[in-house]
């Protein structure tokens, strides 16, 4: 299995341009399968996973197993995963049939994203980190205030987020470079709050030894670039530590961006375009119009509408 990993992961970078972090899960979810595969005595030869018999009854004990503990959303691209690597081993010659190919997907759930108000938002990238750990450094605690600005701010992805670099950011012109899906460079806005907080990280990091080898923005506490994990553990704590009841992950702050953008007025196309989507639909499904936009929008546009709403 180790050598066609290592092929999957040279096609996935070369042939099809992929993300560092797009490979990272790809290989994540296909090492999870191996492991699975092999702790239960199955597809083996010699003691090692044989992907030549990894065939349909073993990927559906596998998919049965996810079932137990994961979200159907996880479980389909999951299985996206294997099927995208079985088809590339037969594509090469590797093997001779795909037995994932005509397993279908789990009917994934319909739920509404978690979105903050204005208030819970300015309560979150506002919250003092520090306060949770007393020996904090002041260098972390303008990273992290840095972060949730610019994640606010820009609606960017925090695969996004974690990928930015120094030649990314641009703060004369308060924005910075994303490199999205496909490896699709855009523009990212940063506001007045995001700019302050990101230009007194940035003025720490150049005094930080470490920082110098490497052109990451946001670095961990030993010079590595900061993990996605890491932003994830951060957001969670800032909304406990501001009060906010909901639970908050960073793709919530990136449509609460887009949802506080169109509550404005902002239109679905500029919106479309700072979060970087192709679709248009992609864009409807991640924002989601509040009550109140949209009962201000008829009480403006319909000739018998209420005019006062108590």
């Amino acid at each position: 299995m180790n050598r066609y990993k290592k092929e999957f992961d040279k096609y996935l970078s070369i042939e099809k341009n992929a993300s560092h972090y797009t490979i990272e899960n790809y290989l994540r979810d296909i090492t999870q399968l191996e492991c699975f595969l092999k702790d239960n005595a199955l597809c083996l030869a010699e003691g090692e996973v044989d992907a030549g018999r990894i065939d349909e009854k073993a990927i559906r004990f596998f998919l049965g197993h996810l079932y137990k503990g994961h979200k159907k959303a996880s479980i389909a691209r999951k299985l996206a995963s294997i099927k995208a690597f079985l088809r590339f081993l037969v594509r090469k010659g590797f093997l001779s049939e795909n037995h994932a190919e005509f397993i279908s997907y789990p009917k994934i759930e319909k739920y509404l994203p978690t979105v903050l108000t204005v208030d819970e938002a300015k309560v979150l990238v506002e919250a003092d980190i520090s306060r949770k750990f007393k020996k904090i450094s002041l260098f972390t605690t303008l990273r992290d205030r840095a972060i949730l600005e610019v994640l606010y701010s820009s609606g960017i992805r925090v695969s996004e987020l974690a990928g930015l670099n120094m030649r990314d950011v641009d703060l004369n012109q308060g924005i910075i470079r994303a490199l999205g899906k496909g490896n699709k460079e855009r523009i990212a806005m940063l506001g007045s709050k995001a700019q302050d907080a990101l230009k007194a990280y940035l003025e720490k990091r150049k005094q930080l030894p470490f920082a110098k080898n490497t052109e990451a923005v946001f670095l961990g506490v030993r010079g590595e670039r900061i993990y996605p994990r890491a932003v994830q553990r951060l957001v969670k704590e800032a909304a406990g530590i501001g009060g906010v009841s909901k639970d908050p992950t960073p793709h919530s702050l990136r449509h609460t961006f887009a949802t506080h953008l169109l509550d404005a007025g902002a239109d679905l196309r500029t919106i479309q375009e700072m979060l970087g989507h192709a679709s248009l639909s992609t864009t409807q499904k991640y924002t989601k119009v509040s009550v109140q936009r949209l009962l201000e929008v008829y009480d403006k546009a319909h000739p018998r509408a209420k005019k006062v709403r108590g």
